[in-house]
């Protein structure tokens, strides 16, 4: 059995790939990661990535952290719950519906999509809005190469961005009414054109495990995790604030901006602190930075905004 190892990560950290995907979710992610030679989605090259200059130097959570503790309601409301579930999801062939307010609209094949795209490993910080953290290293590139590939137009303002629609492979879409589904995300344009903002294809350079939004994802760093819509299978332009999934449910509880902000408490819990997923059971729990350690970056976004508020 093979391994996986990262420059500064002792081998006893990383937990093997059968542990979290089996050979079948990894032939079938494998598409996703790959930019150069595919056809139809399907792999014809060996991944490669590059560093980024705006990952964090903190040290990575483990493999088995990262794809056996996190949300995918879609699979069940528990933690475990998408590691459990979510291998059934089909993700090759897989293609994105680009729409709305661009020049060049249409359903495109993954494969077109990373085509002359250099990934990236971008170590970010990711930090959930229930008081939880950890240090994932992704692998994706801008989702601006998408966005100008598409040619936002003019009147557009925002970015939406859906979720895969599967109740039978999906069985936290048939059991749960806790959401209303698909899954529906939205960003302001300028937070999508940001160089942060990235879609994500793998972690650890290896395809993106189903339970984390396999084959491409959003990741927003400074943002709390939910605004990181996995599994995406439209992205359009659009001029309204378009409805996002966690604030049309409790529009007090979850804005459609949702920043970190550790001087906004979410109304039924602290957000002043976190928790960071393996550290251990007595570990202490660590000060929230605003914007999650990135205002150096984002927060001219928001001049003017009033940070007192949860929005």
């Amino acid at each position: 059995m093979t391994t996986s190892f990262r420059p500064g990560l002792k081998g006893s950290e990383i937990t093997p790939k059968a542990a979290y995907m089996n050979r079948r979710q990894i032939m079938a992610g494998a598409g996703a990661l790959l930019a150069a030679g595919t056809i139809g989605g399907r792999a014809e090259a060996k991944l490669t990535t590059v560093p980024s200059k705006y990952s964090t130097d903190t040290k990575p959570n483990t493999l088995d952290d990262i794809t056996h503790y996190n949300n995918f309601y879609e699979f069940g409301l528990d933690k475990t719950d998408p590691a459990r579930f979510a291998g059934k999801l089909t993700v090759d062939p897989w293609s994105i519906k680009v729409d709305g307010l661009v020049d060049n609209p249409g359903s495109y094949a993954l494969g077109d999509i990373l085509k002359g795209v250099t990934l990236e490993e971008r170590i970010y910080r990711h930090r959930c809005v229930e008081g939880w953290s950890m240090v994932i290293p992704w692998d994706g590139f801008p989702l601006k190469t998408v966005l100008d590939r598409a040619g936002v137009q003019p009147s557009a303002k925002y970015i939406a961005f859906e979720t895969v629609m599967r109740p039978e492979e999906m069985p936290g879409q048939r059991s749960n009414n806790v959401l209303v589904w698909p899954y529906v995300e939205g960003l302001r344009l300028d937070e999508a054109m940001h160089p942060l903002t990235i879609l994500a294809t793998g972690i650890y350079g290896e395809p993106m495990p189903t339970q984390d939004g396999a084959p491409i994802r959003l990741v927003v760093p400074w943002k709390y995790g939910f605004k990181s819509i996995k599994s995406i299978v439209r992205i359009s332009a659009v001029a309204d604030q378009p409805p996002t999934s966690w604030n049309r449910e409790a529009a007090n509880e979850y804005g459609f901006y949702s920043n970190v902000n550790p001087h906004v408490d979410h109304p039924r819990w602290s957000q002043a602190s976190e928790r960071r997923i393996g550290g251990g059971l007595f570990a202490p729990r660590i000060d929230t930075k605003m914007f999650n350690g990135y205002s150096d970056e984002v927060a001219s976004l928001y001049t003017g905004m009033d940070l007192r508020k949860f929005f």
